[in-house]
């Protein structure tokens, strides 16, 4: 399959969390359950946003995860009931392309 058949078939799904060690345990998590081939962690990052009329900042730890898109639905349920926050970000992005290779990973590793 070349990688312009590919589109639509992979997303990456992202959170934020307040702390490295959590990071890297939902990060685990998600792997474990199959529910992603990869997940990153990047930080830490500065946020700023609007909560509870005011503007906020914090550090956090961007989390992104490589899945087939039919596994978004269930990831994003995942992420939300181990999530420590109120309203966690939970954002879901169409991977446009993919390597025929890097593809094949994805399709393999969540797959078990």
């Amino acid at each position: 399959m070349s990688p312009r058949d590919r589109a639509d078939r992979f997303v990456q799904v992202q959170t934020t969390l307040d702390s490295r060690d959590r990071a890297a345990e939902l990060v685990r998590e998600v792997l474990d359950a199959r529910l992603a081939a990869c997940g990153q962690i990047v930080g830490p990052v500065e946020s700023a946003y609007w909560w509870g009329g005011a503007v906020e900042t914090a550090v956090e730890w961007l989390c992104l995860f490589k899945t087939r898109a039919e596994l978004g639905e269930r990831l994003e349920r995942f992420l939300a009931e181990r999530h420590p926050y109120e309203v966690p970000e939970i954002v879901v992005l169409p991977i446009e392309r993919a390597s025929e290779a890097y593809g094949d990973w994805i399709d393999r590793e969540t797959r078990g």
